[in-house]
């Protein structure tokens, strides 16, 4: 016989009726002195993965375990469950002679898919081999009011997955993994950082001004002082302050905010590393990048060979090319013989690739030829260094070619996955660069400033420092095989519902 499928509404009917049939069990174990709301603790003295891969050492030992009702086969006098804790499930053996009547009734009448239960028993195998707990005691810790999803179809869609954050974790084990290795992956980063003597700083997420980069804020109000604030694109200037400030290695962990488009790549809320040590340049700052990342993949996942998506990634080989080299490679124009903006402007037009206005000239033409035809070629871990002027305002100039900067960035699968400089320590360089681009963004409407407080920190000196920034959650969306951004965020921005 076909299994009926159900319309949304049958669906929505059914929820209903089962939700009220939960509630009238609630009503009636309240009633009976039994509110399964009550208990405040539960001693649990051992987690499902504990108990089964220490059988030797437990078998025929009490536990106290506790967890979400999976599962549930009753059969007259005996009967079989299966509970989920941290770790995973673990099944458990329910007879009314070791409970008791009383409660080994409320266990078939009372008790839901969904609810929360704490057992007390010994540990056995069964005849089948499985690990289990025959219990002698049974309590009903807290009541599910609404069912979980149907064992087979899930949550209906991604977009509920997202959502409904909290019954994706109940029913996927593994979306949990997810986050369990998200979380190794951001303690291996803190690692690495704090063995090599990194001070982790905490920076300011409101600022007092909209500062020049080209990312949008989210803007809000201080009521107190009257003040429009904004939440920090970045934590750069904050932590190079510091380098002024005689601190020769600091890094911060954190949530970083931009009011722009969202894709499976971005979130307007996001987490970063910056890093930043002093009397280094870039070229240093790539070693350092080739060695964290192999410390980090080494940790979180005992391996240098990481599946993405059906492709191998090496992070044991990283190629390392300049943009113009990269762009030779991969469109074969060769922009080391260009001489002139109209050269560059010529040769786009031939290639097809569009230009901004105001951005015309020989650097951001290279960008763009980059953009079209190399960044999403770059599927093993590859540097690009040496970056056009025009588009990195805060990077120190190539002593040998002032049109370009000591700046990289790397990819894997065609992502740019973090951004680096040998940091532009120039006050008057710098104070040039960023009123240029303050400029453009007022001449665009918005209300851009320069940092003074950062160039006044840059005019009492700044060693030679190098920088870096990565995304965190692009790392973690690699190291665990995940296809967008909100597969490796708990709670992804959503548009709420009507």
């Amino acid at each position: 016989m076909e299994e009926k499928i159900l319309t949304a509404e049958e669906e929505a009917q059914l929820l209903r009726e089962q939700t009220r049939i939960r509630r009238e069990k609630l009503q009636k174990l309240t009633q009976e002195g039994n509110n399964p709301y009550a208990k405040t603790r539960y001693p649990v003295t051992a987690h499902s993965a504990e108990i089964k891969e220490n059988f030797e050492r437990y078998e025929g030992q009490e536990v106290c375990c506790a967890g979400r009702l999976m599962s549930r086969r009753v059969m007259g006098k005996a009967s079989f469950s299966h509970i989920s804790d941290k770790d995973g499930q673990l099944q458990i053996y329910i007879t009314r002679q070791d409970v008791g009547e009383e409660t080994y009734t409320a266990y078939k009448k009372d008790y839901d898919i969904g609810d929360i239960v704490g057992v007390k028993g010994y540990v056995f195998k069964t005849q089948t081999g499985e690990v289990s707990v025959h219990v002698t005691s049974l309590e009903m810790l807290s009541k599910a009011l609404v069912p979980l999803p149907e064992k087979h179809n899930g949550l209906a869609n991604q977009d509920m997955k997202y959502r409904l954050r909290h019954i994706d974790l109940i029913v996927n084990r593994d979306v949990k993994e997810t986050f369990y290795r998200r979380a190794k992956i951001i303690r291996a980063i803190r690692a690495f950082l704090d063995e090599r003597g990194f001070l982790e700083a905490d920076t300011p997420i409101l600022l007092p001004l909209e500062i020049g980069a080209d990312a949008r804020p989210f803007k809000t109000h201080h009521n107190a002082l009257d003040l429009d604030m904004y939440l920090r694109i970045e934590t750069e200037l904050y932590l190079k302050r510091l380098i002024v400030g005689g601190f020769e290695k600091v890094y911060e962990m954190g949530r970083i905010f931009r009011n722009e488009g969202m894709d499976a790549r971005h979130n307007p809320e996001f987490t970063t590393v910056e890093i930043y040590q002093a009397y280094v340049d870039y070229h240093e700052v790539m070693d350092f990048v080739e060695e964290l990342y192999r410390y980090v993949a080494t940790e979180a996942c005992g391996t240098l060979k990481i599946n993405y998506r059906g492709v191998e990634l090496d992070f044991s080989k990283w190629e390392r090319l300049t943009m113009t080299e990269a762009v030779k490679k991969y469109s074969g124009v060769d922009f080391s013989s260009v001489s002139t903006d109209e050269e560059a402007q010529k040769l786009a037009a031939e290639h097809g690739v569009g230009l901004e206005e105001g951005k015309d000239s020989k650097g951001y033409i290279l960008a763009e030829f980059f953009d079209e035809f190399v960044e999403d070629k770059l599927i093993q871990p590859t540097f690009i260094y040496d970056y056009p002027v025009e588009i990195s305002p805060l990077a120190k100039r190539k002593p040998e070619d002032p049109a370009m900067t000591e700046r990289f960035e790397y990819f894997m699968m065609g992502m740019e996955m973090g951004n680096a400089f040998s940091e532009l320590n120039d006050p008057i360089d710098q104070r040039a660069r960023m009123e240029a681009q303050a400029a453009k963004k007022r001449a665009a409407g918005a209300n851009a400033q320069v940092d003074e407080d950062f160039l006044d920190a840059l005019e009492h000196g700044m060693p030679p420092t190098g920088g870096l920034g990565l995304g965190v959650d692009r790392l973690v969306m690699l190291l665990t095989d995940s296809a967008t951004i909100r597969d490796v965020l708990l709670f992804p921005t959503m548009k709420p519902k009507k």
